[in-house]
């Protein structure tokens, strides 16, 4: 692993990790349906470098509950600062941005909301619920922060009965604090097993960044804390800052490297791994289902 952080700038970045910028028709389709309803995707909250990509298949990660998060993780751009109530319209003109978009498999995220009596739960389950009414062909993924390990809160939502239930880990347990200061190791690893026994035929997921300063070991170690928490479906991707303000790249995890992790996550027993340098939690997660 390297040891010296590399700074942030754009055009020094390997080539295997330049994707290009323009925005198709559908892509301007799908920010279109988005503005017209007045919602948030994660996809523009954290800069995510695939979501041109994505808009350009007609996808996008939802991101309820507002833009604005009660902590300050030092990898995401999601910006922090008071939070608005929820908004009682959002999963009514969520379900009818899922219409217009015809979308099949859907992800659903929040920024955390530790000001709320119920750190938002409710209003996961009040989308899961419209949907489900709406919509029961559709699959429903949802990508839940940790609830600060409230296991009635976090139970609500396990009981909404989405399809996948997917709560990031993120890092090792040794970059936490740095990493994700408001956040625990062990509670998440808590929270996934609580999932995957609340609801058996429901497939629990997180996922994890290589390049903030791991070392394999730990890697693999994480892994395997994953696998033996009753997490069936793990996605490994780089690291990329957001900006300046951000923690730097320590390593850029060459290709073969996720190759390399892909296998690894098999042998250990996990039911899909999904290792590259643009894979995120929720990129491509449609395409996966027809594996599942």
């Amino acid at each position: 692993m390297a040891t010296r952080a590399i700074r942030w700038r754009r055009e020094r970045l390997p080539d295997w990790l330049k994707q290009p910028l323009s925005r198709t028709a559908s892509g301007s389709a799908v920010d279109g349906i988005l503005r017209g309803q007045r919602l948030h995707t994660i996809c523009e909250e954290a800069r995510c470098p695939n979501r041109n990509h994505c808009y350009s298949r007609g996808t996008a990660t939802f991101l309820i509950l507002g833009d604005r998060c009660t902590r300050s993780c030092r990898f995401c751009s999601v910006k922090g600062g008071p939070p608005l109530p929820p908004d009682p319209g959002e999963p009514e003109r969520l379900l009818e941005a899922v219409i217009a978009m015809g979308l099949r498999h859907v992800v659903i995220t929040s920024v955390n909301r530790d000001d709320l009596p119920d750190q938002g739960c409710g209003q996961f389950v009040r989308c899961i619920e419209s949907i489900r009414a709406a919509l029961p062909e559709v699959r429903i993924e949802v990508l839940i922060p940790d609830f600060r390990g409230i296991h009635e809160d976090m139970d609500r939502v396990f009981h909404a009965a989405p399809d996948i239930l997917n709560h990031n880990i993120e890092t090792v347990p040794r970059l936490y604090r740095r990493v994700r200061p408001g956040a625990r190791y062990e509670r998440s690893l808590a929270l996934l097993a609580r999932a995957r026994k609340a609801k058996p035929r429901m497939w629990v997921k997180s996922g994890l960044m290589l390049g903030l300063g791991e070392a394999e070991s730990e890697v693999d170690r994480l892994l395997l804390d994953l696998h033996a928490h009753g997490v069936q479906i793990v996605t490994i991707g780089q690291y990329l800052p957001p900006s300046p303000e951000h923690l730097p790249v320590e390593e850029y995890v060459h290709p073969d490297r996720y190759v390399e992790w892909e296998a690894r996550g098999r042998a250990i027993g996990f039911d899909m791994v999904f290792a590259g340098p643009f894979v995120r939690s929720s990129y491509m997660a449609d395409a996966q289902v027809p594996l599942l």
